[in-house]
């Protein structure tokens, strides 16, 4: 709003309250217009991935994970400018922070609770010295993460013996492991398959997360536990397989797949077959399942080696 320089008052107080809150406006503005040309510029360049994944030529066309690490560099630079802005001053005195606008899910009622009381050292009143009295509290909830840990599963199996004859001692047999004479839990192997299969984390950099924690490790153990968790899940591959081939309708793809051929010093292009059953749409009766069969190249001859025990629709992309 326009200042009307005729009606200005006369009071010097009331003129610096009038340039104070002139400037903290124009403050809020340009924080605001910095705020639309980072969202136009992130807006801009995702219109621009866009137009190129959609029309650009094959070679140039933009993995869709390249366009989620873009936006995530357009985002941490406006995080980072923004806690600039904020932590900076003007004439002495600190800009008051900006609300940020935040996504404030609900956290779920099944995380365990810790509480942090923060609390007056003196309790006594700075005008008279009696003493306070709690009248309420404010309560503010953040997410907070505890870092993996590993820890020793010790395993104590007692031996008995009858103190009244000679006989042989007796003792609880020892638990079955994953892993014969391997020192690794279960929880310790599916972690590492969870991350090497789901969170693409391969076992050397694996090795060196464990080894930041005091755990030594090489990676051929790590790939020997890898190596003999999927013979034991062999079983349960096969039931998944043979449930989806036995389904009456069921849905096939093949996606490339990169495979380290260390005779040529190179990766290789390997194919990665899909089969899957989802029938919750028209509410069928068979719960959805996914199998993946891995195959050496894309000829005809793998699908229908795949598909040799299946009778019924296969749906395809064309």
């Amino acid at each position: 709003m326009p200042i009307d320089l005729a009606a200005l008052p006369d009071d010097p107080g009331i003129l610096r309250d009038l340039v104070s809150h002139a400037e903290h406006e124009k403050a809020g503005l340009r924080s605001v217009n910095d705020d639309l040309r980072a969202e136009i510029d992130k807006l801009h360049l995702l219109i621009a991935k866009l137009q190129r994944h959609r029309f650009g030529q094959r070679s140039e066309q933009m993995d869709p994970d390249q366009l989620a690490l873009a936006l995530e560099d357009l985002e941490q630079a406006k995080a980072a400018g923004d806690e600039a802005a904020q932590a900076g001053t003007a004439d002495g005195q600190t800009r008051e922070r900006k609300r940020r606008q935040r996504n404030r899910g609900a956290l779920p009622d099944s995380l365990p609770q810790i509480e942090v009381v923060v609390d007056l050292e003196e309790k006594q009143c700075a005008c008279c010295g009696s003493a306070l009295h709690q009248m309420g509290e404010t309560v503010s909830r953040m997410l907070d993460f505890v870092p993996a840990s590993f820890r020793v599963k010790v395993i104590r199996r007692p031996r008995y013996a009858c103190a009244s004859c000679d006989g042989p001692p007796v003792q609880a047999p020892a638990p079955p492991r994953p892993i014969d004479g391997g020192m690794a839990s279960e929880a310790l192997v599916a972690h590492v398959l969870v991350s090497k299969f789901a969170d693409h984390l391969p076992l050397y950099r694996q090795a060196q997360i464990y080894e930041r924690h005091g755990i030594r490790l090489d990676r051929s153990t790590l790939g020997d536990w890898v190596g003999r968790a999927c013979w034991w899940l062999r079983p349960l591959y096969d039931r998944i397989l043979s449930h989806v081939m036995a389904q009456e309708k069921i849905f096939a793809d093949d996606t490339t797949l990169p495979v380290l051929d260390p005779g040529r010093g190179q990766t290789k292009t390997d194919r990665l077959w899909c089969y899957a059953v989802d029938d919750r749409p028209w509410c069928g009766p068979a719960p959805p399942a996914v199998a993946f069969v891995y195959a050496t190249d894309r000829k005809g001859e793998r699908p229908a080696a795949h598909l040799s025990s299946f009778r019924g629709i296969l749906q395809v992309d064309g």
